[in-house]
């Protein structure tokens, strides 16, 4: 891939090409870390967003700011396990391709001594950010304190200052001061009063703890919730938002709460004037629980991406291997691709679909039409990076009366695909493709739909089978599963896959239902990747479109010290982890 910058060696400065900002002779230099990554880390990704080591988890305050996209997010600057936790900062002009910061919040006050946590940002009258995050202070109880940068004049916000007046909320008036924390991103209501909620639990229910402010300093708890549910438990990371970025008459508002370490939301009305919300299905209340993905994702937070007028979100993926394997890696967690998130054609749910940029990390693009797949047969899609890909297909299916039937409200989906595993044979499916597989197929992730009746209609179900993504007994090997809500005798069935070394997202019918999955391969690795289209039910399917792109590595660069990013990873580590 070209890179977006050009370095000028020495104590001067750097240009970041096509972004007209140039850096004066202060300005540390930025190193490229993307060289030594792939010669010792497999399963660290090419285009997903990590820091260069340690631990990482919650996405913080996602912003654009003149023309600038700032990303914070949970850091452990010591090592891969969480601890010391940090606002770390990196910048972006196009959120694929990233610089890392200093970072933006440190523990060094009573309010914060225990660790910066989770938070979001506002852009305040002005145009001023300003953060909102929970610290944990010298008794270890959550508050909620504000900062705001240093220096306005600076494009890339490096420093950021803490109140005076912090904390500016803490867990009074029956809350528990461990059940306290992730505030949102701050709205104004008619009266221009600003509101906030924060993520609690109060007598064992999920709450979103409403307050509200003249001056974004002074907070007064209002006497109602926003919301809270006696089927959940604690609410971490809480997001409130229009379900249309464009702001249209009559737009539903998105609630989503992060419990059972799932991301779950629920969309209903919100009345400005009475910040009463009322929602049209509550959370647990529908055998068909809407989630943003049914798979590895956690602690998601969004943000309004004002240049292009779309909701744009992002979520922590956690690991699956274990604690030894993330101290040899000298890492853990990644970020999902970031998504645009909008209204589903039926308009009961939300749709996710990756950003239109990533298009700039396709090269080598391979296309197949009108190809049947006959059942128990295996077509493998050649003269593409397997490890490191982005594929979209289309299945059409032919006429079928004979169907598996289920009861689908009485049925948990991920249940149903542990239990019809891609190698188990169905009428119709499973059909769908297997990634990140070695060539003998030993090792594979399968991604796939079956269709099944239920009472007069038909229903598709979209599973991620992980139980032969590796041969390495000590990774975890779940199976995801969700209900797709399309029509199969009207509507082509699709998925599109974003495959990245030791992640899989996968996009089912358009993005209605995502999923998300870690895996770790000891044989499908690099170039020994495979990829396959498969059908193994009864009937036969017709892949009437499939394109598949291998993916360039995204470009991340930091102002810190020019070392080897693993320079202490040695050849022994390498054997202990891989085996190799």
């Amino acid at each position: 891939m070209k890179t977006s910058s050009v370095f000028v060696l020495g104590l001067y400065f750097f240009v970041l090409i096509g972004n007209g900002v140039e850096f004066g002779a202060s300005t540390p230099i930025a190193t490229d870390i993307n060289p030594t990554v792939e010669e010792v880390q497999p399963y660290r990704t090419a285009y997903h967003f990590q820091p260069p080591k340690n631990w990482m988890n919650d996405p913080n305050g996602p912003m654009y700011f003149k023309g600038i996209y700032h990303f914070f997010y949970q850091y452990n600057p010591y090592g891969p396990h969480w601890a010391n936790i940090v606002w770390a900062h990196s910048v972006s002009y196009d959120l694929i391709n990233w610089i890392h910061l200093d970072h933006a919040l440190n523990p060094t006050h009573p309010f914060d001594i225990n660790g910066c946590w989770s938070g979001s940002t506002t852009i305040l009258p002005g145009e001023i950010p300003a953060i909102l995050y929970t610290g944990s202070d010298t008794e270890n109880r959550e508050v909620q304190n504000l900062a705001r940068p240093k220096n306005l004049s600076d494009p890339f916000l490096i420093e950021w200052v803490k109140s005076a007046h912090n904390p500016i909320m803490t867990p009074v008036d029956g809350i528990h001061p461990n059940f306290f924390r992730d505030p949102t991103t701050a709205w104004q209501g008619p009266d221009e009063r600003w509101r906030v909620i924060v993520g609690s639990q109060i007598n064992g229910h999920g709450t979103a703890i409403l307050y509200t402010s003249e001056d974004f300093i002074n907070w007064t708890r209002s006497e109602s919730p926003l919301h809270s549910s006696n089927r959940t438990g604690m609410w971490e990371c809480p997001d409130f938002y229009p379900s249309s970025a464009k702001g249209e008459a009559g737009t539903n508002y998105v609630l989503k709460a992060s419990f059972n370490h799932q991301d779950h939301y629920v969309m209903g009305n919100y009345d400005p004037e009475t910040d009463i919300y009322v929602v049209e299905t509550d959370f647990m209340d529908s055998a068909l629980q809407l989630r943003y993905d049914y798979g590895k994702f956690f602690g998601s937070k969004t943000f309004l991406d004002s240049e292009k007028k779309r909701r744009v979100l992002w979520a922590w993926i956690d690991e699956m291997d274990s604690e030894f394997d993330r101290s040899v890696k000298g890492w853990t967690g990644l970020q999902s691709f970031p998504r645009t998130v909008s209204i589903g054609k039926s308009g009961k749910q939300l749709a996710q679909w990756p950003i239109e940029e990533i298009e700039k990390l396709r090269s080598e693009e391979v296309n197949i039409h009108d190809i049947e797949l006959k059942g128990g047969s295996v077509l493998e899609v050649v003269d593409i990076t397997a490890s490191q890909a982005d594929v979209e297909v289309s299945f059409v299916l032919p006429n079928f009366e004979e169907v598996e039937v289920i009861e689908q409200n009485l049925v948990d989906p991920q249940l149903l695909c542990s239990k019809n595993q891609a190698s188990v044979k169905g009428l119709v499916g499973p059909f769908g493709l297997l990634v990140l597989a070695s060539k003998d197929l030993t090792e594979q992730t399968a991604i796939f739909f079956r269709i099944f009746r239920s009472h007069s209609k038909y229903v598709v179900l979209m599973c991620s089978d992980q139980s032969r993504s590796s041969l390495r007994d000590e990774v975890a090997k779940t199976t995801y599963g969700a209900f797709v809500n399309v029509d199969p005798v009207s509507e082509t069935i699709s998925l599109r896959s974003l495959i990245d070394h030791s992640i899989v997202e996968s996009f089912g019918g358009e993005g209605v239902a995502c999923i998300t999955a870690r895996v770790y391969p000891k044989l499908a690795i690099d170039n020994e990747t495979h990829l396959y289209a498969f059908n193994n039910g009864t009937q036969s399917v017709k892949i009437s479109k499939l394109s598949a792109w291998s993916m360039k590595k995204a470009q991340f660069f930091s102002y810190r010290k020019e070392e080897s990013l693993f320079s202490n990873y040695d050849e022994q580590q390498s054997k202990l982890l891989f085996g190799n």
